[in-house]
Parts: C-alpha cells; structure tokens; sequence
C-alpha cells in the first residue's frame, strides 16, 4: 500500500524556520511530481511547491524567496524548508505524490503547522 507520511510540523514564532519531511513507500519519489500543498482553516487547499522528476521546481508566488522544496531520492523522502515564517503560513500541509504516465495520485496526512505573531 503506497503511504506518504508526513512530519516536522509545530508551533513556531513569526520569522522562524522549520523543515517538512515526507517519506514515501512503495513508490519512488524520484520519477514523479512530488508536491506541498496547504490547507489554511476555511479556506481550500492551495499549491505551496512542487519538484518534478527531473528537478524542476515551482512555487507558490506567497512562497518564493522563502521556502524550498527539495528531494533525497536515496531516502524517498522529498523536504521543504520553510524560512521567514509568517502567521499566514498557518495551516496544515500535504505531501502529495503525481505520476503522469498513468496519472497516479497519492496524498499524505497532514501536518500542522502554525505560525505565531
């Protein structure tokens, strides 16, 4: 069974750091589209960033400048550093795993991240 399981998630201050991980079984994040998404309270799920399997990367524009996603193919597990915090950062993020050649599609959990002012 393909799992995505995500962690790093907390309670950080405005300005602060922290660093998701997202560990994949049973598929191979190196030839897919991994991606973040983010889901604040009331509000629907949006692209933060995605590394696609041949390195390329795209950001949400809220985003750029500040986090970065990246990918350690010897431990299938792909990464975003998220810097500078802001509290609407707030919320909780997915990992989520895109095959084009048969448009496989698999989500993690979640995370909780919350951003405090």
């Amino acid at each position: 069974q393909v799992q995505l399981v995500e962690s790093g998630g907390g309670l950080v201050q405005a300005g602060g750091s922290l660093r998701l991980s997202c560990v994949a079984s049973r598929i191979s994040v190196s030839i897919r589209t991994m991606g973040w998404y983010r889901q604040a309270p009331g509000k629907q799920r949006e692209l933060v960033a995605t590394i696609t399997g041949g390195g390329g990367t795209n950001y949400a524009d809220s985003v750029k400048g500040r986090f970065t996603i990246s990918r350690d193919n010897g431990k299938n597990t792909v990464y975003l550093q998220m810097n500078s915090l802001k509290p609407e950062d707030t919320a909780v993020y997915y990992c989520n795993a895109f095959y084009p050649p048969n448009a496989s599609n698999y989500w993690g959990k979640g995370t909780l991240v919350t951003v405090s002012s």
